[in-house]
């Protein structure tokens, strides 16, 4: 098999890159076997050193463009190949939005019967300060010093960064200030080897509209040196702060929070618009992080969905309830299904203060509770929404989806190859009527798909 693969690790070839692969890296073949390379673009003529084999492809570094793309550009990031968390930042953002929408294509086209054209990807106008929650690790740099960034690709190294230019800068100052302080004032960035010292993680949520900012100090011990004094300080230097939490981590894992909040200033929690509704956000429930494109994301889908007032509606992995609460108006009855406690307290205290009579949630895995909710409520809805997390839907919610048989279906996904996996199990019942791929995550290789199924004995809605 060897004497087969015709290249060889560090060696130089000078290759064509005729295609993209799912993290949106170049993709070269040489005899007909495949290299991936990373920031090569298709169309492009490129000199690369191969820097791992294995049996069916290999891995290549662009050491010189030859033939560079029209849509090429160069990046405006300092940090960019390092930190990985844009990793489409050297295309120009049209062509981000090309590949998005043809890394659905090309995987409706391998894995589903129906041959359906997948549209253009939804993008932003303004692609660039949109993530309204921050996670900045703190640990050391190979000088001793305590740092704050990202962590750099495939590695638990921090990256330091100046400016980035998709977190919004009140994160990036509130980090940088807190770090400084902290070298200041005697706390000790959290050391994952010894497993000592206090502070491991800041992370930061803004309201995007209504410019509200939560501080979470993610720490190892129950005490931080100085604590009073730091909040006291962030109240003054901040006023956008609304509230500051200390979150306990003192387990050995990659996780970023603990399951312990202690509410050092304020209610504990932040609030922020989305359409016409207002939503408490907390420091361990999940909100989108993008929410220009959220607004879209959930018109979309309330529009897709053909809502009438006689409807029933299932939105399971619910988060906050926020795609119920926008489909709440105009349905007859929504039930949430979520499995985060923390989120559904939100939920419920959402349904209160934007007033929503006609909203039921549940805690629980969705393949666990799904049933009892159905007997318990004695419902048999006939749209349902889900949202997974990426790893999609398991085999025991699709098999209740399929005997429930809701005359519409709409699959939100943040991860087109689990959605296409489950899409294939649920095509004999179900037309895929639309696949709508949003960008939430600009120049990055995520893509959220708008799955619109409906029921192949139902007749097709006319707007579709």
């Amino acid at each position: 098999m060897e004497n087969r693969i015709p290249v060889q690790k560090n060696k130089e070839y000078i290759v064509t890159i005729i295609d993209y692969g799912c993290e949106g890296e170049g993709i070269a073949k040489i005899n007909n076997f495949t290299i991936f390379i990373p920031e090569a673009m298709k169309g492009e003529t490129v000199r690369i050193v191969i820097v791992k084999v294995n049996t069916s492809h290999a891995f290549g570094k662009v050491l010189e463009i030859q033939t560079p793309s029209k849509a090429r550009q160069d990046t405006d990031c300092s940090t960019f190949k390092r930190c990985g968390g844009c990793n489409l930042r050297h295309m120009k953002y049209e062509e981000t939005l090309a590949l998005k929408k043809d890394m659905v294509q090309n995987l409706v086209d391998k894995t589903l019967k129906s041959k359906i054209m997948v549209k253009d990807t939804i993008g932003m106008e303004k692609p660039y300060h949109y993530r309204n929650k921050a996670q900045y690790p703190v640990g050391y740099n190979k000088n001793g010093e305590m740092v704050t960034g990202v962590y750099a690709k495939r590695s638990h190294e921090i990256v330091e960064i100046n400016t980035c230019a998709i977190q919004m800068p009140i994160s990036e100052q509130i980090a940088k200030f807190i770090l400084q302080w902290g070298k200041e004032n005697g706390i000790c960035a959290y050391n994952e080897k010894s497993r000592k010292g206090q502070l491991r993680h800041i992370v930061i949520k803004v309201g995007f509209h209504t410019k509200e900012v939560m501080c979470v100090l993610v720490t190892n011990e129950k005490n931080l040196p100085n604590e009073t004094k730091l909040v006291e300080t962030l109240k003054q230097k901040f006023p956008e702060i609304k509230t500051i939490v200390k979150n306990i981590n003192n387990k050995n894992t990659n996780v970023i929070m603990g399951k312990e909040n202690y509410i050092l200033y304020g209610n504990g929690y932040i609030q922020d618009k989305l359409g016409d509704f207002t939503f408490t956000i907390s420091p361990l429930s999940f909100y989108q992080i993008n929410p220009i494109q959220t607004e879209k994301l959930y018109h979309l889908a309330i529009e897709k969905a053909n809502l009438e007032k006689k409807d029933i509606v299932l939105d399971l992995y619910c988060g906050i309830g926020t795609i119920g609460t926008f489909a709440s108006p105009q349905v007859k009855q929504v039930y949430g299904i979520e499995v985060v406690e923390q989120a559904i307290k939100d939920a419920k205290e959402n349904a209160k203060i934007n007033k929503i009579p006609n909203m039921q949630f549940y805690c629980g895995e969705v393949e666990e509770i799904l049933e009892k909710v159905l007997q318990k409520e004695n419902m048999v809805p006939n749209v349902v929404f889900v949202d997974p997390p990426r790893k999609g839907l398991d085999e025991v919610t699709i098999q209740n989806i399929r005997e429930l048989k809701p005359e519409r279906l709409i699959y939100i996904s943040c991860n087109p190859a689990t959605l296409m996996r489950d899409l294939k199990q649920l095509e004999e019942e179900y037309d895929i009527r639309e696949l709508q791929p949003v960008d939430m995550f600009p120049f990055t290789s995520h893509v959220e798909v708008v799955s619109v199924l409906g029921r192949k004995d139902e007749k097709k809605p006319k707007n579709q």
